[in-house]
């Protein structure tokens, strides 16, 4: 589980949630865990 959290603090638009909705973060976080998944 921590590696998972690890590798999500890649994505630079999560660690600092750019996204001020609630909608869009949730959408870029599935974004990134598909993305992780693919990977």
């Amino acid at each position: 589980m921590e590696c998972l959290f690890n590798k999500l603090k890649h994505y630079r638009r999560l660690a600092t949630r750019y996204d001020k909705l609630t909608c869009t973060f949730a959408a870029f976080l599935s974004l990134a865990f598909i993305l992780l998944w693919l990977d």
